[in-house]
């Protein structure tokens, strides 16, 4: 016999939209996760001298000009990284804005909520991030 789940599924069309569960278990509100992920990406960026605040800075008296050299590249390598995830969060809030948050770009079928707990910015269903 079939034991009863409880369902779940995004409400609302507009912005904000959260998550309702029917259990004791609070609602997600991915809005919320995103602005987290968006403030901590920028916050990143802004450590490494790629933020409206500086960040790292080398001394051009170094006697290891190698060890600075490789630094400036690892620096800017994570800098291209923590960029095109703060695109992906940017993305992800308009999709909020427009009502098509928390569906697979793909298929258009609703992506799990646990998927979207995990990574709030995901574009697609579990089945088509495996294939892309």
């Amino acid at each position: 016999m079939p034991t009863s789940r409880p369902t779940r599924g995004l409400e609302g069309s507009g912005p904000g939209r959260i998550l309702q569960v029917m259990s004791d278990a609070p609602a997600v509100d991915y809005r919320q996760l995103l602005e987290n992920e968006q403030r901590q990406l920028l916050s990143e960026l802004s450590e490494l001298g790629h933020g409206e605040g500086g960040g790292l800075h080398y001394d051009s008296n170094f006697a290891d000009t190698s060890q600075v050299t490789a630094e400036r590249g690892e620096a800017g390598v994570l800098a291209v990284q923590l960029k095109e995830s703060l695109e992906e969060v940017a993305q992800a809030l308009g999709r909020m804005e427009d009502g098509s948050y928390g569906h697979c770009e793909v298929c258009g079928v609703a992506v799990q909520p646990a998927r979207l707990e995990a990574m709030p910015a995901t574009r697609y269903c579990i089945d088509h991030a495996n294939r892309s």
